[in-house]
């Protein structure tokens, strides 16, 4: 597996440690930005990880920001991409069993112990497909 990881800079703390976990996991991940706590502009990197995962460089996609709301418009807005903020482990497991979701967005300030059970359980969980892929269908039929 391979994850395409980004932030704005008030995820670079949560995002150093769910790097850290994706080491001891042995899950290879590419680090897209950003790597310091001055002020950038987040849709540049839910734009640079969502098309890492819409174009296959990237199996799956992580996303941090301040309350995770901003990367997840951003990254829906690429064609491909279904980006999913997650609160807890439960909508993330969702997510991917019923959404097929491809790219995790997570709220810095909920801190990095709770990103990593929600990020460990994103990436465990596999989409169950059968009666989901009537409804995964329709949305991509949406995008332009």
């Amino acid at each position: 597996m391979r994850i395409a990881i980004g932030c704005d800079h008030r995820g670079v703390a949560v995002k150093q440690a769910v790097m850290k976990k994706l080491t001891e996991m042995n899950i290879q991940f590419q680090d897209f930005g950003c790597n310091t706590e001055d002020s950038v502009d987040y849709p540049d990197f839910a734009s640079s990880v969502g098309k890492a995962v819409v174009s296959g460089g990237a199996d799956l996609g992580i996303l941090i920001c301040d309350t995770g709301i901003g990367m997840s418009i951003a990254a829906n807005k690429v064609d491909g991409v279904r980006a999913a903020l997650c609160c807890n482990a439960f909508y993330a497991e969702r997510a991917r069993l019923h959404n097929n979701a491809n790219v995790l967005c997570m709220a810095a300030h909920e801190g990095a112990e709770h990103a990593l059970e929600v990020m460990e359980t994103f990436i465990k969980a596999s989409y169950e497909g059968g009666r989901h892929d009537r409804r995964i269908n329709k949305i991509k039929a949406l995008e332009c």
